[in-house]
């Protein structure tokens, strides 16, 4: 598939801003299975400086700085992407039991693997996912012994996605892990750290994947939760299979529909934009996602910036 993707965020300030430094998430990762094909990249008033680079993750991140005053930040992100089936979709089995996968994450005073060297940092607590004892109680029932780990963590996404509400007004960026499993609702970014905190409760490495969902539907297919902004679900480590992704939001495996922009450990990590200002006061924010399948009666609106993957 291919999709055009429109991705405005707009900040008016009750009072000028003096200076301020970003970090913007917006531009996809370049995967065996997704390609960037076209990009525009907006900033409203035009930065001090800019630059891409990439961050910790091996995620791109554009950092911006604004040394003039200014009373409004409207960035505007525009892509063209493809997207194809994940690999390990095609898979026969359900992997290993998954406490052969947690003993391979062990350190064992011996040279390890790039792949295995990577997840082990994704195995651990982090800022947005606190591992607490009620996590791992919650996972239990998913993880008896000697479970595949992969259907393991399908039951711990079915539970999820059955017995918690989607509710936007319910909790905030800062709401914590635990209050998210007491309270019972949330959004897909409550969902995935939910997710997350629970499989590295059981000593597995998961990481956090920030994205989009396509808009509209395949026919006769049921409209898909948070498709109208940026959307989040988790990935586990399995060796030999590499990362599979699930989505707790929609209770599915994350396929062509699901557009990698950055992973991290928590969203802390991959905010599309985040920053530090000096001044502004109160202020007020817009954010619009738009994800359409290219082609249909959508143009590309700007020749400004376009590159490829």
């Amino acid at each position: 598939m291919r999709y055009h993707v429109q991705h405005t965020t707009e900040y008016q300030y009750a009072q000028p801003v003096q200076t301020a430094r970003h970090l913007l998430h917006l531009v996809p990762q370049p995967l065996p299975w997704q390609a960037l094909e076209l990009q525009s990249l907006r900033i409203e008033p035009e930065p001090t400086t800019h630059a891409r680079s990439a961050d910790p993750f091996g995620n791109p991140v554009d950092r911006v700085e604004f040394a003039a005053s200014h009373d409004h930040l409207r960035v505007e992100s525009e892509l063209i992407v493809a997207v194809g089936e994940r690999p390990w979709l095609a898979m026969a089995s359900d992997g290993p039991a998954w406490e052969q996968v947690r003993d391979a994450l062990d350190y064992h005073a011996a040279p390890l693997g790039d792949a295995i060297a990577d997840a082990q940092r994704m195995r651990f607590e982090s800022p947005g996912v606190r591992v607490k004892r009620e996590l791992e109680d919650y996972a239990a029932p998913s993880f008896g012994a000697g479970r595949p780990v992969i259907d393991a963590a399908r039951d711990l996404m079915r539970r999820i996605h059955a017995e918690f509400r989607y509710d936007p007004e319910a909790t905030e960026v800062g709401t914590s892990v635990v209050e998210v499993l007491e309270n019972k609702h949330g959004v897909c970014q409550d969902f995935a750290h939910l997710m997350i905190g629970c499989l590295r409760s059981r000593g597995l490495a998961a990481r956090y994947v920030s994205g989009y969902l396509r808009t509209d539907p395949l026919p006769g297919q049921a409209r898909m939760t948070g498709s109208d902004a940026s959307h989040a679900w988790v990935a586990m480590f399995v060796p030999e299979a590499g990362w599979i992704e699930f989505d707790p939001t929609n209770d599915c495996l994350a396929d062509e529909r699901h557009i990698v922009i950055a992973w991290g450990r928590d969203f802390g990590d991959v905010s599309p934009l985040r920053g530090v200002i000096q001044g502004g006061g109160e202020h007020t924010l817009k954010v619009g996602v738009t994800v359409m399948p290219e082609g249909d009666g959508v143009k590309f609106t700007s020749d400004q910036n376009r590159g490829a993957a």
